[in-house]
């Protein structure tokens, strides 16, 4: 399987979330990728799994789900098919 990214320690910093995505450090505004993850508990916000593809992270006390390219602002571009 095909890792979509290499996702490394994910920690919160007051409003922010902060992580390691293929190798480099990023930090998010909270109120800019998730109203629950800005309002959760420390337990809530810590209590989290990363999909074994890297492609996204989830929550399961808050049931939110985050896309790393939703993250990155990756748009994926569907391939074009021609007759």
């Amino acid at each position: 399987m095909n890792k979509y990214h290499d996702i490394g320690e994910i920690k919160f910093c007051e409003n922010l979330l902060e992580t390691t995505i293929d190798g480099v450090k990023r930090r998010f505004q909270l109120k800019n990728i998730s109203s629950l993850l800005e309002k959760a508990s420390e337990i809530e916000r810590k209590t989290f799994e990363i999909s074994s593809s890297g492609y996204g992270i989830h929550w399961p006390l808050l049931d939110e789900d985050i896309s790393i390219d939703g993250l990155l602002g990756i748009i994926k571009k569907e391939k074009s098919h021609s007759p």
